[in-house]
């Protein structure tokens, strides 16, 4: 835009703010890398088989696999079938998290996988289609004393994906199918300090339910969460950043109202850039350390769909304002075209994860990813990632570290130092998008010296979509280059 602050920025001032830039976005890199520790934890748990049956069943609802009344347990199957112990009356029992562990509301989420160890027999192998349907109970509770409470029940299906990688033969019974894991619950809070979940598989053959599923040995849990350490330097950072694409945001605002004509339609579309990423940092997660705030999840999810969206459509409106007649500028309805679909597809977006997160609010056992429809949409959507692929420069920094993330172990040691990948990839990316918003705003917000110049053009009448014309032509800050003066000069004889 003729009159911003980069077309009348000395080559030597531009260099400086790039290196100023390039400075907070290595430290925005280390902060991750060299102070806070891997993003999520993985914790694994092998299923107590608990026995259901007499008065057990009438005396106890939640069944624990240690502490001061665990329940009454089986080795294996085996030991269940001497004993006359039918597949109903089995509990698989799981405590999270182990012994002499707290939960924290630090921890953010937790989402748990779960993988089924299913033994080849000739007699009872796993037919085409298979489904196993599991009823699931969750429970919590703040103190080893204190009685558990429910939190949530339901009675999935989930289909099994297994190959057996050996000759099904009589000399192969007893290896074990090579099974997907299988998604059980997420949920978008930590508020409790530990929590029970008991799985039961109930067998009806004449309806069908788990017939045909193998001859299942064991069933172990997976439990990923956020660890503690890693958010609150995520806070600190959020913490940090609001104040300063809100202050960048109230300037840059001021400076265009400060002029004598409407703002442009470039410049509205970069407010509402920096009002989205301010949206995306305001740190109200600090409010979910103390407060039971399960929508989080899904609020994270729509606040990087506003953002990604306005940074779409920024980039169409950018590169079109510099490549359309000037007839066509400054006018949003001659981007309709390209940003209808952007809208239309993140509404759709929208749609899809409020049908899952949305659900999990009161169901935390359910996946759209498990239906039919989910499954097909599989490969095709992963929430607000593919917008991310649309990237210049800031999307193949994005793209070169996420690929360094994944072929490495998640380490580096450098001299005495373990650089964490992963925290490093995640501080500078959001450091990397709040910097290119907060460079937005100020090299393109109007430069002062723009401010009489504007004046005087608007005594004369001169067409504000004349005045407002794209230019390439540099203008040093110290003022008009000799040339120009002496071309200047020889106009007005």
């Amino acid at each position: 835009m003729a009159g911003a602050i980069i077309e009348n920025m000395s080559t030597k001032k531009l260099c400086i703010v790039g290196g100023i830039l390039l400075v907070f976005q290595v430290i925005a890199f280390l902060v991750g890398g060299l102070i806070a520790p891997s993003p999520t934890t993985a914790v694994s748990y092998l299923a107590n088989k608990c026995v259901d049956v007499g008065k057990n069943r009438l005396k106890s609802k939640w069944y624990l696999p240690w502490g001061s009344n665990p329940c009454e347990k089986i080795r294996d199957f085996d030991e269940a079938v001497s004993r006359q112990i039918e597949a109903n009356d089995i509990v698989f029992s799981i405590h999270a998290p182990h012994p002499h562990n707290e939960m924290s509301p630090w921890f953010q989420f937790m989402l748990y996988v779960l993988h089924v160890d299913i033994a080849f027999k000739i007699d009872n192998q796993i037919k085409n289609d298979a489904e196993i349907t599991f009823n699931v109970s969750l429970g919590y509770r703040d103190d080893i004393v204190s009685e558990w409470q429910p939190m949530a029940y339901g009675e999935e299906t989930r289909k099994l994906k297994c190959v057996f990688n050996y000759p099904k033969t009589k000399e192969n019974e007893g290896s074990f199918y090579d099974c997907d894991v299988l998604t059980l619950m997420e949920i978008g809070t930590v508020a409790h300090k530990f929590y029970l979940v008991n799985i039961r598989l109930p067998v009806h053959e004449k309806k069908g339910i788990n017939v045909g599923i193998g001859d299942i040995r064991d069933i172990r849990l997976v439990g990923i969460h956020q660890n503690g350490g890693f958010t609150k330097v995520w806070f600190a950072m959020k913490t940090f950043l609001t104040p300063s694409i809100f202050i960048i945001m109230v300037w840059y605002w001021r400076r265009i109202t400060m002029m004598t004509r409407a703002p442009v339609l470039l410049e509205k579309v970069i407010f509402a850039l920096g009002i989205s990423m301010t949206f995306i940092n305001i740190p109200v997660e600090w409010f979910s350390i103390g407060f039971d705030w399960t929508w989080m999840l899904l609020f994270g999810d729509i606040r990087q769909g506003v953002f990604y969206a306005m940074l779409l459509s920024f980039w169409i409106i950018f590169c079109g304002e510099h490549m359309m007649d000037q007839s066509e500028r400054n006018r949003f309805s001659s981007y309709w075209k390209q940003v209808g679909p952007i809208a239309v597809g993140s509404f759709c977006l929208f749609v899809f994860d409020m049908c899952e997160r949305g659900v999990q609010l009161k169901n935390p056992f359910y996946s759209i990813w498990t239906t039919d429809v989910g499954t097909e949409l599989a490969g095709l959507i992963f929430r607000f990632k593919f917008l991310m692929l649309i990237t210049l420069a800031c999307a193949a920094m994005t793209v070169i570290f996420f690929i360094v993330s994944q072929v490495t172990e998640g380490q580096w040691k450098w001299g005495g130092y373990t650089v964490e990948l992963n925290s490093a990839f995640f501080t500078g990316i959001y450091g990397m998008w709040n910097l290119y918003v907060f460079a937005l705003m100020f090299l393109y917000a109007p430069s002062h010296k723009n401010y009489g110049e504007d004046q005087s053009n608007g005594d004369l009448g001169i067409s504000s979509v004349e005045e407002l014309q794209l230019t390439t032509t540099i203008t040093h800050v110290d003022g008009p280059t000799e040339v120009y003066k002496l071309a200047r000069k020889e106009a007005q004889e």
